[in-house]
């Protein structure tokens, strides 16, 4: 079971263009795979899902990503979960 709390890592992409949002999220998943954090959480708004489309075509494609899904309660946020470390 997943438990997402306060101190969960997120990543705001409120503002962003969506250019620039492959970068962004590569990094964080990596900051955070690096820091052997298991759960993060990306907001991206839920205006026109043009960020929401970015985020998930960036985590589908990124092997660091076990699985994502929008968060039930905030449909602006993707929680993320990162595989295990191999060591």
């Amino acid at each position: 079971m997943v438990i997402v709390t306060s101190t969960t890592p997120r990543l705001d992409l409120h503002g962003e263009v969506s250019s620039m949002v492959e970068s962004l999220v590569n990094r964080f998943i990596k900051d955070n795979y690096l820091m052997k954090k298991k759960v993060v959480c990306i907001i991206h708004g839920k205006s026109t899902n043009i960020l929401t489309k970015a985020v998930h075509k960036t985590l589908s494609k990124n092997e660091l990503v076990e699985k994502y899904y929008l968060n039930g309660w905030n449909l602006g946020e993707t929680v993320v979960i990162l595989n295990e470390h191999d060591d």
